[in-house]
């Protein structure tokens, strides 16, 4: 959480949270100050990018998701922007995110 705004933090544990319970057998890396997390057999399925006024949760296979988040043009990837604590306890979030841990992200 290093490098995170202070009103993006609650944000950032609630979504890393919410990821790592819905999907089993996870693994998780940090490059560029962005979280990636990935199943070997789907390769990496979301990215979560830290901005200083909203947290970016992007899904290398949104496209495929029904429905698709909104934001995105790039081949498969859709992404969604959160500003507040309570948006990662939306309903649409928690089924994007087990709708990622089914679809083939980016390998």
């Amino acid at each position: 959480m290093q490098g995170v705004m202070p009103n993006l933090h609650p944000v950032v544990k609630q979504l890393d949270a919410l990821i790592r319970e819905t999907i089993p057998g996870l693994q998780y890396a940090v490059k560029w100050k962005k979280a990636y997390y990935g199943v070997p057999e789907l390769g990496w399925i979301i990215e979560i990018v830290a901005y200083d006024v909203s947290v970016n949760v992007v899904f290398f296979g949104g496209t495929e998701f029904e429905p698709p988040p909104s934001l995105g043009t790039t081949d498969r990837t859709r992404y969604v922007k959160l500003k507040t604590a309570e948006e990662p306890q939306r309903q649409e979030m928690r089924k994007w995110i087990e709708q990622a841990g089914r679809v083939p992200g980016w390998t």
